[in-house]
């Protein structure tokens, strides 16, 4: 096993080899000592990562051997997903806060810069609750002389219904599409301070099912007619060979009794 020389650069000395070499030529020691330092950077560009303990250990086929089967075994991606997988995601476009399209180059003062077709990218993560509560404050005047109350509009993005219909949809995913018991979302929501009752829940999803119903039931009855039908068919199509087979059984053995 060879043991790596240990080298100490000087940067400084360095910076003053480099200005002397400007000027006129370097000294043996000082051309020597630059190419060194320039040897060690190179190496140590060109090595390969390795864990040395490993190195150190074993012998390099044997540390090649290790290498390669862990490389076949590591998952890749390790878990992580890049920002074209989050297709819900809400988007903000952020603007540069001096630069335009088509503005001189800061840095070169020459070339102009121009917008990329890939932006930088920045994902975080915001916790909410599974159904958010939006409280509306109208304001309320009062005249003191006559009594009559003035109450703001209502707005707009309030809407008619008190639970939207995203709401409900939420609900029904919650409870039947990830089994999570309205009991246990009446929990979480009173945590979050939203609460929601599991009767209120059972009774939305109950309003949601009656505007189902009506569409399921003309489709299971016209399936219901269909099988039918084709129960029917298959019915009489093996009716007639049996007849057809025991006829001729029956002549068949006819024509075996006179002979």
């Amino acid at each position: 096993m060879t043991m790596r020389q240990r080298i100490d650069v000087d940067l400084d000395e360095l910076d003053q080899i480099i200005e002397r070499s400007t000027r006129g030529p370097l000294s043996e020691s000082e051309g020597q000592k630059l190419k060194t330092a320039l040897h060690a950077m190179a190496e140590k560009l060109e090595r390969k990562r390795s864990t040395e303990k490993t190195s150190a250990v074993l012998p390099p086929d044997a540390a090649s051997a290790g290498k390669a089967e862990t490389g076949e075994s590591a998952p890749a991606g390790h878990g992580r997903h890049g920002a074209a997988a989050f297709t819900g995601a809400n988007r903000v476009s952020v603007a540069h806060a001096t630069l335009h399209p088509g503005d001189r180059c800061p840095e070169c003062r020459e070339g102009k810069v121009y917008r990329q077709k890939e932006p930088a990218t920045l994902i975080r993560f915001v916790g909410h609750a599974p159904l958010e509560a939006t409280v509306f404050e109208m304001e309320r005047l009062r005249c003191n002389a006559c009594g009559q109350v003035f109450t703001a509009d209502e707005p707009e993005t309030a809407g008619a219904e008190k639970y939207e219909e995203t709401a409900v949809a939420m609900i029904a995913v919650l409870k039947y599409g990830t089994g999570v018991p309205f009991q246990r979302l009446e929990r979480l929501q009173e945590h979050l301070g939203m609460p929601l009752p599991a009767t209120t829940q059972w009774d939305l999803m109950a309003a949601a099912a009656k505007r189902i119903l009506p569409g399921r039931k003309g489709s299971t009855a016209a399936k219901g007619e269909h099988h039918s039908k084709m129960a029917g068919k298959r019915a009489s199509e093996t009716a007639k060979p049996r007849r057809v087979f025991g006829q001729r059984q029956k002549n068949v053995s006819r024509r075996a009794l006179c002979r």
